[in-house]
């Protein structure tokens, strides 16, 4: 929005001559609400997950009294009431009269990928403390943006603290309960289709409610080196070796690092191969990773050709696939374990108070 920010319209005083000039104003007590101007169609831009840039138009009268902004800051779907809200979560936000236009930082109040309602007043100062304000303007909305690679490093960093040793493993592995796979059997269906990500993990995640995909797992019980038998998902297993879907040819991303209000972690990973779709939307929005050479999945060739894999032991690691994958590549078979669902992640809502897996920005 360059129109909006470099608007000839400046509003507010500058903070060095901000003191010199507060004492005149707080002096006249004979200011009142129609003495101050009225914000007018107010314009939100360069917005991100935790930061928005404002400016607004307002005529002259009273503009040199101004000392202060007001503004009224709500999620969209709480705008009828706020008696519900968190105390710790300010809705009323107050700003040093600046010139316009100006950037508003807040972590503690601004989450992203939320849809907020905000307003503004103008303000002056009084010598006994009090303000005397203006009507509030018209209501306008916008909505905050994904996490970006900045805040996505910022997880894999935390997420490769806590990684730990790295355990081989020859197979990529998915679960289903017998409805998906009677269904696949009744309309003879030999693929399985990429889907949609859910919104589990972190609520700023860009793949989350965008990327499509296919879920598979590939951690190991470190006594064995195989795949557990208990899984969350259902008893039907579907696994495929390593090297159909992990080679020289695909691309690997760091997409999410999350927990559940318990001590599991979870790591998020994109395999896909280079230059579909899938990569396509991946760069840009997501840290890329080293194929041979990072903390959670590697693909190396050894000596005589052949590739070995390896995988982060202290983490779950949850692998998308963004492409269509042939059952006939893999097997399909019933476990012999226990159905955790307990353990699902369907959905699953990030623990926001976890210090190991949050950053300084909205969850």
């Amino acid at each position: 929005m360059t129109e909006a920010l470099s608007s000839p319209n400046r509003a507010g005083v500058d903070l060095q001559d901000l003191d010199q000039r507060q004492g005149a104003e707080s002096a006249d007590s004979g200011i009142g609400v129609d003495d101050l101007p009225v914000p007018q169609q107010i314009q939100v831009s360069s917005i991100t997950c935790d930061s928005f840039r404002i400016i607004w138009d307002m005529d002259g009268r009273g503009r040199d009294r101004i000392t202060h902004y007001f503004m009224d800051l709500n999620k969209k779907e709480d705008k009828s009431s706020n008696q519900f809200k968190h105390m710790d979560v300010p809705t009323k936000l107050v700003a040093k009269a600046v010139p316009l236009p100006m950037t508003v930082r807040g972590h503690w109040f601004l989450s992203p990928r939320t849809e907020y309602t905000l307003a503004v007043q103008t303000a002056a100062k009084q010598l006994d403390g009090e303000y005397v304000v203006s009507p509030w303007s018209e209501i306008t909305e916008f909505c905050t943006a994904d996490y970006s690679t900045v805040q996505l490093k910022q997880l894999l960093q935390k997420a490769e603290a806590i990684s730990g040793r790295m355990l081989p493993f020859t197979v990529f592995y998915r679960n289903q309960l017998r409805e998906y796979v009677q269904q696949d059997g009744d309309t003879g269906c030999s693929v399985m289709l990429p889907s949609v990500k859910d919104n589990s993990g972190s609520h700023g995640s860009p793949i989350s409610g965008k990327l499509e995909g296919i879920f598979f797992s590939c951690n190991t019980e470190f006594n064995t080196g195989k795949p557990p038998q208990d899984s969350p998902y259902g008893p039907y297993r579907f696994q495929v070796r390593a090297d159909v879907l992990f080679h020289r040819d695909t691309n690997l991303y760091f997409g999410d690092f999350y927990c559940m209000y318990t001590s599991y972690h979870y790591v998020v990973l994109v395999l896909t191969p280079a230059g579909s779709a899938g990569d396509v939307f991946c760069k840009g929005r997501l840290p890329p990773l080293d194929r041979s050479d990072n903390r959670f999945l590697t693909c190396r060739e050894d000596e005589d050709g052949s590739l070995s894999f390896r995988h982060a032991q202290d983490v779950t690691l949850e692998v998308i696939y963004t492409e269509p994958v042939d059952l006939s590549l893999g097997t399909l078979a019933q476990i012999q374990g226990h159905q955790l669902m307990s353990l699902s992640t369907l959905n699953a809502k990030k623990d926001p108070s976890c210090k190991t897996c949050n950053i300084s920005v909205g969850r």
